[in-house]
C-alpha cells in the first residue's frame, strides 16, 4: 500500500525483473537496442496482452520506473526517489526475456523510445531530465501526494478527475466522453468580448462565428445563384428578388441558440459541470475562475485539457477596433454590411467575400500576398478568378494603414487609406464595413500557464505537444486550433477531444491521426482538398517521382443554365515510387465538400491511382471525374471539355 497524499514512502524500491519474463544476465556496459522488430513476431492478441500488462505496472504502482540496469540516467532517478524516500518499483529491461520487445510495446504507449521511462501515479514523467526538471519545479512532490491506490476523493486530494479549459467543439467532446468513463468533470468556458461587444453562447467558435454561420451564409449565397439559373430551366416569376439581410440573420441566430441550449443540456445529462467563468492556473493543479461579475472561485483537478481556441487577429493600425469588424461580428450583425471591404486572403476572407457578394453586396478583397496561404496555390488562383469573375474586386498587394470613420450609421461610412507592399504607392476608398479576416491568435496567453511551466511558442502562442496531445508539463493536454503545427478544423479537434479522453481514461491507445486530413473552403465554387499541396509534394517528394494528372470538367446542371464551361478543375497528386499513391487530392467545383468526404476515406486506406481508374463512376456527378483521369500535366496536353 503506498502512502496516503501528503506523506512520503519508505524509501524502498521492489525490483519487477521477471514480472513480464524470466530474468536474464546481461553483460554491463551493454549499449541498449532502442529499435527491435521484436513486436512484428508477436500475434496481434500477444501485443494487445503484453500492452495490458504494461498498463497494469503503470496503474497498479505509485511510481513506475522502467528502466536498465547500466544506465547512468536510470540510475539518477531511482536515486532521486530513494532521497526523497519514496516507494519505487523497477523494471529492468536488460534483465529479463525479450526485454527489446517489451520497450518497443512501451513507447508505442509513451511515444518515447528510451529509458529511464518513469510514470508518478499514472502521469507520464518521461525521462530523466524531465523528472528531475519536476523535481525543482516542485510538480514532483504535487504529482506524489497524489494516492494511486484509492480514490482521490477519498482523501480530497482534487476537486475533479478533469477539468477543461474551453467550451468549444474540442473541449466538449472531451468532457462528454471523459464523463461516459465515469470521472467528475467541469468545463470552463467564458467568451470575452469582441471590440465591438460581441459575445456568445456555449459550443465554441464553429457553431457560434465559425463553420455553422457560413455555411448557412454560403446557402444563402447559393440560393440567389439557383434563382438565378432556374429561369432557363423554365421557372418563371416577375417579382423583383431581393434579399433581406435582417431575416437570414434571425433565422440564423434562432439556429445557433438551439444548438448553444443542447450543448448545455448534453452537459447535463453526463453530469459535467458546466461553470460560465474565464479560468486561469494560479499553481499546479489549481485554477481560478472569474465569472462576469468578476467573482472568483478556485478548483482543483487531476488532469487539465487546454482547448481555449483562437480568436481573430486585428491590424495594429489606427481605427482597426474601433470600426473595424470581424468573422465574431459578421454572423450576428443586425444591419445589412453594405459596400465591404475584405481585408485579408484567408478562407475566412475569401469565404466571407464570397456569400456577401452572393446576396448582392459590393465587395474587395484587399491581398496582402498570395490567396489561401498553405493551400494549393494552383487551386487558390482558380478560385480567386472565378471570384473576380463573379463580381469580387481584388486589390492585390496592399495593406491598410489607416481607417477613419466619415459617418456614423448601421452602417456608417469609412475611409479606408492603404498603402503598396511593392512600392510607395497610396490609395484611398470609402466603405460601409471593413471586415478583417487576416488571421487568428491562440487564446493561450492571459490563463496563467507561465505560473505552471507550460510552454507555448512565444512568437505565435501555439503550444507544442508529443503525439498524445501532451504539453511540457505532464498533467496539462492541450487540443484543437491551439496546437502547433496541426490543423486548425473543428472536426479535427473533436476527434482528438475523444480519444485523449479514451486514453487518459478508458485505458485505450488510439491517437488522433492528424495526416490526410480532409478540408472544403466554401467560396462561391467550393474548393475542397486532402493531403498534399502540389508545391508541399514537390519539396517532400520531389517533382521527377510525381506524376499529377489533371483535368477541367463542366457539372451537368450548368450546361442548361448557361453556366461557365471549363472553370471547374481535379487534380490529384501520385506518387511514383509508392505504387502511385495518392498524396493530394483537389477538386474545385460544387458540393466539393460531399465529393472530397469520400475520397478521403479512400486515401485514409491507401489509395492508389490504378484503384481509382478501377472504380466505376456515378453518372452524371461531378465526383466521377477523378475515376477517368488521364491527361498528365507533364504531357502538356489539351484539358478543356466540350461538355459535362
Amino acid at each position: 500500500m503506498s502512502p496516503g497524499p501528503g506523506k512520503v514512502g519508505t524509501g524502498s524500491n521492489r525490483h519487477l525483473d521477471g514480472v513480464l519474463g524470466a530474468p536474464k544476465s546481461s553483460p554491463p556496459g551493454r549499449r541498449a537496442r532502442l529499435s527491435t522488430p521484436g513486436t512484428s513476431r508477436l500475434s496481434a492478441e500477444a501485443r494487445e496482452d503484453l500492452r495490458r500488462r504494461l498498463l497494469g505496472l503503470i496503474e497498479g504502482n505509485r511510481v513506475m520506473i522502467f528502466s536498465k540496469s547500466y544506465c547512468p540516467h536510470s540510475t539518477r532517478v531511482k536515486e532521486l526517489f530513494s532521497s526523497l524516500g519514496v516507494e519505487h518499483n523497477i523494471l529492468e529491461l536488460d534483465q529479463i526475456d525479450d526485454g527489446a520487445t517489451v520497450q518497443e510495446v512501451l513507447s508505442e504507449i509513451t511515444n518515447q523510445r528510451t529509458v529511464p521511462n518513469i510514470f508518478v501515479n499514472k502521469v507520464h514523467m518521461g525521462g530523466c531530465d524531465r523528472t528531475l526538471q519536476a523535481h525543482q519545479s516542485g510538480l514532483l512532490q504535487k504529482l506524489l501526494q497524489e494516492d494511486s491506490h484509492e480514490s482521490s476523493y477519498d482523501h480530497e486530494a482534487y476537486d475533479y478527475d478533469l477539468i477543461i479549459i474551453g467550451g468549444g467543439s474540442g473541449g466538449l467532446s472531451c468532457a462528454k466522453e471523459a464523463a461516459i468513463l465515469g470521472k467528475k468533470v467541469m468545463v470552463l468556458d467564458f467568451v470575452v468580448p469582441s471590440p465591438h461587444g460581441t459575445s456568445w453562447g456555449l459550443g465554441g467558435t464553429c457553431v457560434n462565428v465559425g463553420c455553422i454561420p457560413k455555411k448557412l451564409m454560403h446557402q444563402a449565397a447559393l440560393l440567389g445563384q439557383a434563382l438565378h439559373d432556374s429561369r432557363k430551366f423554365g421557372w418563371e416569376y416577375n417579382q423583383q428578388v431581393k434579399h433581406n439581410w435582417e431575416t437570414m440573420i434571425e433565422a440564423i441566430q434562432n439556429y445557433i441558440g438551439s444548438l448553444n441550449w443542447g450543448y448545455r443540456l448534453s452537459l447535463r445529462e453526463k453530469e459535467v459541470t458546466y461553470v460560465n467563468s474565464y479560468g486561469e492556473f494560479v499553481e499546479h493543479h489549481k485554477i481560478k475562475a472569474a465569472n462576469r461579475k468578476g467573482q472568483e472561485t478556485s478548483y482543483t483537478a487531476a488532469k487539465f485539457v487546454i482547448a481555449t481556441g483562437e480568436r481573430p487577429r486585428y491590424l495594429g493600425i489606427q481605427g482597426d477596433k474601433e470600426y473595424c469588424i470581424t468573422s465574431d461580428d459578421l454572423f450576428s450583425l443586425p444591419y445589412c454590411p453594405g459596400k465591404t471591404l475584405v481585408v485579408g486572403a484567408s478562407y475566412v476572407a475569401l469565404e466571407c467575400a464570397g456569400f456577401l457578394a452572393g446576396i448582392g453586396l459590393d465587395v474587395t478583397v484587399m491581398v496582402r500576398s498570395i490567396l489561401l496561404r498553405g493551400f494549393d496555390q494552383e487551386m487558390a488562383e482558380k478560385v480567386g478568378a472565378y471570384m473576380e469573375q463573379h463580381g469580387v474586386k481584388f486589390l492585390r498587394k496592399f495593406i491598410p494603414v489607416m481607417i477613419q470613420q466619415l459617418e456614423k450609421g448601421s452602417p456608417g461610412k469609412l475611409k479606408v487609406v492603404a498603402k503598396s507592399t511593392e512600392g510607395t504607392e497610396t490609395i484611398e476608398g470609402v466603405y460601409n464595413t471593413v471586415l478583417l479576416a487576416i488571421g487568428r491568435d491562440p487564446c493561450t496567453r492571459k490563463i496563467g500557464l507561465e505560473k505552471i511551466g507550460v510552454k507555448i511558442n512565444e512568437k505565435s502562442g501555439k503550444i507544442p505537444v508529443n503525439d498524445v496531445e501532451q504539453t511540457s508539463v505532464p498533467y496539462v493536454y492541450a487540443i484543437g486550433d491551439i496546437l502547433e503545427g496541426k490543423p486548425e478544423l473543428t472536426p479535427v479537434a473533436i476527434q482528438a477531444g475523444k480519444l485523449l479522453a479514451q486514453r487518459l481514461f478508458g485505458g485505450r491507445l488510439e491517437k488522433c491521426d492528424y495526416i490526410n486530413v480532409p478540408t472544403t473552403v466554401f467560396t462561391p465554387l467550393e474548393y475542397g482538398c486532402c493531403g498534399l499541396p502540389e508545391e508541399k509534394a514537390i519539396e517532400v517528394y520531389k517533382k521527377e517521382n510525381l506524376e499529377v494528372y489533371h483535368t477541367l470538367f463542366w457539372p451537368l446542371e450548368w450546361t442548361v443554365a448557361g453556366r461557365d464551361n471549363n472553370t471547374c478543375y481535379a487534380k490529384i497528386i501520385c506518387n511514383r515510387l509508392d505504387s502511385d499513391r495518392v498524396i493530394g487530392f483537389h477538386i474545385l467545383g460544387p458540393n466539393a465538400g460531399e465529393v472530397t468526404q469520400g475520397f478521403a476515406a479512400a486515401m485514409k486506406c491507401g489509395l492508389t491511382k490504378q484503384l481509382l481508374d478501377g472504380t466505376i463512376g456515378i453518372h452524371p456527378t461531378c465526383g466521377e471525374v477523378f475515376t477517368t483521369l488521364e491527361i498528365t500535366k507533364s504531357s502538356g496536353l489539351d484539358i478543356t471539355q466540350k461538355g459535362c
